[in-house]
């Protein structure tokens, strides 16, 4: 899939859930920490639409391709959205910035954390210098997180495997600030009450028979900042009561 001096290793896993334990949160105040990284290919240096997030060709797009795989980082898809600063080591070809990358997959490699789009891993090189980086293949690299940096609010995208009105799988998308979505609720209005959303795979969450006759009313659990600190994030009518697979809808908010 490539010349034997370079390394794709992408695993993506579009159904069920990567079970991943112990992997540390690294907050904005951290300091780096170091790892490796390595890249995959594609016809056009952008992400994988089929990535682990579930985010489709927003997972490919999104940060101008400015995305990645990453392994230990995924946290059974909590991980899914959150922004890096990257920066490799090697003083000669590596810039001292590094790039930012969104976590849009999941992915294992050669004792690596980061699967970089192609795009990513030559934005971690000193101009002209990204072909002395390709020919390693795998770098040394030191990483941190970071608020992510979108014009746009928090948006609810209707997956498209949803089906009107028996079925309904959401994602979040353009997610702000340092913060992992851990819980999704749906508010049931006759019951008065709020009903847990399951975590199909990534990002992904959905609901059997969702409420019919009104919009859609859901929370969100997210936890983030330098304490870790859970709380609940409420989005009130935020989808359309006649909505359709494929639509997305504007939470009015951002996550910070």
């Amino acid at each position: 899939m490539g010349s034997s001096h370079y390394y794709y290793f992408v695993f993506s896993k579009l159904v069920g859930v990567v079970v991943v334990v112990g992997a540390a949160l690294c907050l904005a105040d951290d300091v780096y920490i170091g790892t490796r990284a390595t890249y995959y290919g594609s016809p056009d240096c952008n992400g994988n639409p089929t990535g682990a997030c579930g985010y489709g060709d927003y997972g490919r797009t999104v940060y101008n391709g400015q995305v990645s795989g990453v392994s230990r980082l995924f946290r059974n898809g909590s991980g899914c959205g959150a922004c890096y600063r990257v920066r490799c080591k090697i003083a000669a070809h590596c810039s001292d910035e590094g790039t930012e990358v969104v976590a849009t997959d999941y992915g294992e490699g050669h004792y690596t954390d980061f699967i970089l789009s192609t795009r990513a891993y030559a934005n971690l090189a000193k101009p002209n210098m990204a072909a002395d980086l390709f020919a390693y293949g795998v770098v040394d690299v030191e990483y941190r997180r970071v608020p992510c940096r979108y014009a746009s609010n928090l948006v609810v995208k209707v997956h498209e495997r949803s089906s009107y009105p028996h079925y309904l799988a959401i994602l979040p998308i353009y997610q702000s600030g340092i913060n992992d979505v851990t819980a999704v609720q749906i508010w049931q209005e006759d019951c008065k009450e709020w009903r847990e959303m399951r975590r199909v795979y990534g990002a992904v969450w959905d609901h059997q028979n969702p409420p019919l006759g009104a919009a859609i009313s859901l929370r969100m659990q997210v936890v983030g900042g330098a304490n870790a600190e859970a709380k609940w994030v409420q989005l009130s009518s935020v989808i359309a009561a006649d909505w359709k697979a494929g639509l997305t809808y504007d939470a009015a908010i951002q996550l910070n």
